[in-house]
């Protein structure tokens, strides 16, 4: 069993920042893959970007040079995955949520980001 705790969402004016944050306990294997997906009212789930238990990453075309995702293997049997958002603007309003793909798979609760003016 793997738990999911997220949290860093909130409210943000366009141009801003913000930084989500999933930490990743329990049975966690050597070899995984952690990432963060969104999803807006009526439409699918769609990857924003994902990182692997080598640190090899992978990003959406819409948030290629403004969002950075990167990880923290200490202490053991925990991780911690980091969405480091830069430049957000209205369309990267949506729920975002982690998830952890090893022996299963595991999704996150889900934090809220909004960008507005």
């Amino acid at each position: 069993q793997v738990q999911l705790q997220e949290s860093g969402g909130g409210l943000v004016r366009p141009g801003g920042s913000l930084r989500l944050s999933c930490a990743a306990s329990g049975s966690i294997f050597n070899t995984y893959l952690m990432g963060w997906y969104r999803q807006v009212p009526g439409k699918q789930r769609e990857l924003v970007a994902d990182i692997s238990s080598s640190g090899s990453t992978n990003y959406a075309d819409s948030v290629k040079g403004r969002f950075t995702i990167s990880k923290d293997s200490a202490p053991p049997r925990e991780v911690t995955i980091y969405l480091q958002m830069n430049g957000l603007n209205t369309e990267d309003t949506a729920v975002y949520y982690c998830r952890y793909i090893g022996r299963h798979d595991y999704w996150g609760q889900g934090t809220q980001v909004t960008v507005s003016s």
